[in-house]
């Protein structure tokens, strides 16, 4: 099942703490999500930064509106507790809550409808959606990445051979491997069609080494080209592989390598264009926005 959206946890928190006792926000995070009927798998799901839980983000935000609009309080870094006026809510049995219901407190529709420095809310300040603020940041910065990763493909396909032999051994000097420019230069020699075969060092220090072959090759990547690449491994005592292509590979050719004792990663033109990015090859920063958050402990005596 998908993770509700935030709006689905309002009642279910404030439900969780109508006892009036100070609760731990971290020991609910497990209890809604036993209430709700959530998976391990669903738990495991994470944001596309990586950094927390969907469902985690969730509450937590349902908690932010809450607080917000008086239903409850934190008198501490990591505790909450209802308010009167979440008991009088409460009271009242409601079947749900919505960020609509929370509009009729003054001081949420003040949060919700607030302009910043710029007097500008956009039309209404934060949108009624299931989505979390943090949600939308991780969509957009997603959609951006993906027509981004789509961009650079489509123009490392219309750049000369020199141009794609360049760009590999830059990005894995930026991937860590090799150590100078020069001396993966050296090591990952011109293949004579229009790519780079050969062997770089797996560390800085030369520990091990990795069989490299890139190629724009035209059309998908069969079993044929991969296992001819593994054997080649032999012939440069190597253990590990890297095939690159800018197109994509078939699924007999992914599920060779998964099946072979060798060690060989496949990277596709999508996956080439997603390390691009990520290490700065080939793109330039655009803008950069910084999120931050409440620092509780500055308040603390």
């Amino acid at each position: 099942m998908a993770v509700p959206g935030f709006q689905t946890w309002f009642l279910p928190l404030l439900t969780s703490v109508r006892d009036g006792q100070v609760h731990k926000i971290a020991e609910l995070y497990v209890r809604l999500a036993d209430e709700m009927g959530l998976s391990d798998e669903d738990r495991g799901q994470l944001l596309a930064s990586g950094g927390q839980a969907i469902y985690v983000n969730r509450i937590a935000w349902a908690r932010t509106y809450l607080k917000k609009a008086g239903l409850l309080d934190s008198p501490s870094k990591g505790l909450i507790k209802i308010t009167d006026r979440g008991l009088s809510v409460l009271s009242k049995k409601p079947t749900s809550l919505t960020v609509k219901f929370l509009k009729q407190y003054p001081e949420f529709v003040e949060f919700h409808t607030y302009k910043g420095d710029s007097g500008d809310s956009g039309g209404g300040g934060v949108a009624v959606t299931e989505e979390t603020p943090r949600d939308t940041l991780e969509r957009v910065h997603r959609e951006l990445n993906v027509q981004l990763a789509s961009d650079v493909l489509e123009k490392v396909k219309k750049m000369p051979p020199p141009f794609f032999e360049r760009l590999v051994v830059d990005l894995l000097l930026r991937m860590g491997y090799g150590g100078s420019r020069e001396d993966a230069g050296r090591t990952l020699g011109k293949s004579g069609d229009g790519g780079v075969d050969g062997v770089i060092n797996e560390d800085r220090l030369g520990l091990d080494v990795v069989y490299i072959q890139a190629k724009r090759w035209e059309g998908t990547v069969g079993r044929p080209v991969v296992q001819a690449f593994a054997g080649s491994l032999e012939g440069v005592r190597a253990r590990k592989g890297v095939l690159i292509t800018t197109s994509n590979f078939s699924s007999d050719a992914q599920t060779y390598v998964q099946a072979i004792e060798k060690r060989i990663v496949l990277i596709d033109g999508q996956l080439l264009a997603k390390f691009m990015i990520q290490h700065n090859v080939g793109v330039a920063p655009e803008a950069t926005y910084e999120v931050k958050r409440l620092d509780t402990d500055f308040f603390e005596d």
